[in-house]
């Protein structure tokens, strides 16, 4: 469903987790990955094309364990979403 509120606070929540420089970008447009407010300003919707980038010392971790959360779906079913948006 795009990156709304629920998914941008696990996002940033696990990229807390790294030392790395973590970056998100959309259509040229890069924010620090560990800033909720820049994440939302991105207006990720689902379907949308972002780059996931880091650097540090544990940037490959980083990655691996961010870009899983994308591939899963931030455990987000259509149920779950529609409700939120619906409540």
């Amino acid at each position: 469903m795009g990156l709304h509120l629920r998914p941008a606070d696990m996002l940033v929540r696990a990229a807390g987790q790294f030392q790395a420089k973590i970056e998100l970008e959309k259509d040229g447009q890069v924010v620090d990955c560990k800033s909720i407010m820049s994440i939302l300003t991105l207006g990720a919707r689902q379907g949308s094309q972002l780059n996931l980038r880091a650097v540090g010392d544990d940037a490959e971790r980083a990655v691996d364990v961010l870009a899983e959360m994308f591939a899963n779906g931030f455990d987000e079913t259509d149920t779950e979403v529609t409700a939120e948006h619906s409540g």
